[in-house]
């Protein structure tokens, strides 16, 4: 066969389609969702903004329904429990529905394994941590769930690492939630001592 045979083959409209994506079928809406509509793009550090893209869903959540007593003294444990599962809980639930179906597709659209831009795993494991400590939306648990949340996800421990092993959106999103339980943890541990 002549070089100019090769050429023609490999140029072919078929052979295109399934090296390349087309526009037609590019996932926009899963684009949207699986960037943190587009956060991932940011060159420098996109995990990072992901997470903090996650800070705020929180804090938004708590100013809009405040962890709060009427008599102004500190809830216990099983009221606070039950604002997070009526408040946070079917947020966080619906962010890591969403973010498996929309990471998976947009890492088969990229045909890269668990591509960089994807932060919706970010997003969903910063607020997974916030609402495994039931932490209160002051600065100070804000900066600390986001500076442990971000050293658990980069250091990975276990499960974490393995977890990545997963097919698809699961592999991309359950890392983060390994890392969210660790920093949930932390943020306990910091509110027994008194912080």
């Amino acid at each position: 066969m002549s070089a100019g045979a090769d050429s023609e083959i490999s140029t072919s409209p078929e052979s295109q389609a399934k090296s390349t994506p087309t526009t037609a079928s590019k996932p926009r809406f899963a684009l949207f969702v699986a960037t943190a509509c587009g956060l991932g793009y940011l060159p420098k550090a996109p995990g990072t903004w992901g997470s903090l893209a996650g800070v705020l869903i929180y804090y938004l959540i708590q100013f809009y329904f405040p962890l709060s007593s009427a008599t102004g003294r500190p809830l216990g444990l099983s009221a606070r429990a039950a604002w997070s599962s009526m408040t946070v809980l079917p947020i966080a639930i619906l962010i890591a529905v969403v973010g498996v179906l929309t990471a998976n597709s947009v890492e088969k659209y990229s045909g890269t394994e668990d591509p960089q831009f994807v932060v919706i795993d970010e997003v969903s494991g910063q607020l997974f941590a916030y609402m495994f400590a039931i932490a209160p939306a002051n600065w100070k648990y804000l900066v600390l769930g986001f500076i442990l949340f971000r050293v658990f996800d980069i250091w990975k421990p276990f499960p974490a690492r393995q977890a990545e092993s997963l097919p698809g959106g699961w592999g991309i999103m359950t890392d983060d939630w390994a890392a969210a339980v660790y920093a949930g943890i932390g943020l306990w541990i910091a509110r027994a001592a008194g912080l």
